[in-house]
């Protein structure tokens, strides 16, 4: 037996061994049927947990602040509540200038009918009965001014009456030079200016307030030679480092898969990026689908 025979052996008997581990080889028809469940539960599993995320977010910074603060407002205008012991009492309650009133578990009396209505909401098990005085108001307010199938609604209408009143008062010349003002001042804090800034720009980004300025879609050597990733250019690029370089600059942002908002910022010789002829929104969508779509390129591309 030759060389050549023995090294076609080898190469045959790799070859065999590899077939045998490919992922077309191993994939069962369950594995293939697991597959392509998943395919079909994830996007939306995924989204729903985004949209939970996101409601709880609310829910816990803006919602239940709101809430407390409502709360407390209504307590404070309406709560009648006596913590002293006049001579009148009963052992079940007192009456003050003709009103009754009942003792809650702390030694306190509140209005007997805000009373009867907490303790009825409590027997019919909606709610636990209080002990202080102060708890009882609070359940009442909830039970009564704050239930959440009305609270919530009212608050949303509120929030987006307020938003838009001043987006309108924002985009009037005074209310613009107030915000300004205060922008100012904000960028005079050190450390808060830096993550206001970056948050400010990603919000505008993504509310329309200002524009990715990309010009176009290239391709780059990254992050080797032989490695070609998407590239979108954004600006172009220093001037010093176009003076060190020799030659003109961009400055591109190479965007993560599956999510293209994450990325890495460049800077790259011009001559050495390829346009390769399309749209931003195909870009996003190949990056998106990790390489899934296929979009085909309306131009051969140049250095």
């Amino acid at each position: 037996m030759n060389e050549n025979e023995i090294a076609k052996q080898i190469e045959d008997h790799v070859h065999e061994h590899l077939t045998a581990f490919s992922p077309k080889h191993r994939r069962s028809p369950f594995r293939a049927a697991i597959f392509r469940g998943l395919g079909v539960v994830l996007p939306p599993l995924l989204t729903l947990v985004i949209l939970l995320w996101i409601g709880g977010t609310v829910n816990t910074y803006v919602i239940q602040p709101l809430f407390a603060g409502s709360q407390y407002l209504i307590l404070l205008a309406h709560a009648d509540i006596i913590s002293a012991k006049p001579a009148n009492k009963t052992a079940d309650g007192i009456t003050v200038k003709g009103k009754k009133y009942a003792r809650c578990g702390d030694g306190t009396f509140v209005p007997e009918s805000i009373y009867a209505y907490v303790e009825n909401a409590a027997t019919e098990g909606v709610t636990q009965m209080p002990q202080t005085g102060v708890e009882v108001y609070e359940q009442y307010v909830r039970l009564v001014y704050l239930r959440p199938y009305l609270f919530i609604p009212v608050v949303v209408l509120l929030f987006t009456l307020i938003i838009y009143l001043l987006g309108k008062f924002i985009a009037a010349r005074a209310g613009r030079l107030l915000w300004d003002m205060a922008e100012r001042l904000v960028n005079q804090v050190p450390l808060v200016r830096e993550v206001y800034g970056a948050v400010k720009k990603m919000i505008d980004l993504a509310f329309g307030e200002s524009e990715l300025r990309v010009s176009r879609v290239v391709a780059v050597e990254w992050p080797r030679k032989g490695v070609w990733a998407l590239a979108l250019v954004t600006s172009e690029g220093f001037t010093a480092m176009e003076n060190v370089v020799g030659e003109p600059m961009y400055a591109v942002l190479i965007p993560t898969s599956p999510m293209p908002a994450t990325g890495f910022t460049l800077h790259v010789k011009r001559s050495e990026t390829v346009d390769i002829g399309i749209t931003i929104d195909q870009a996003i969508q190949f990056v998106v689908s990790c390489g899934v779509v296929a979009i085909r390129s309306t131009s051969p591309g140049a250095r």
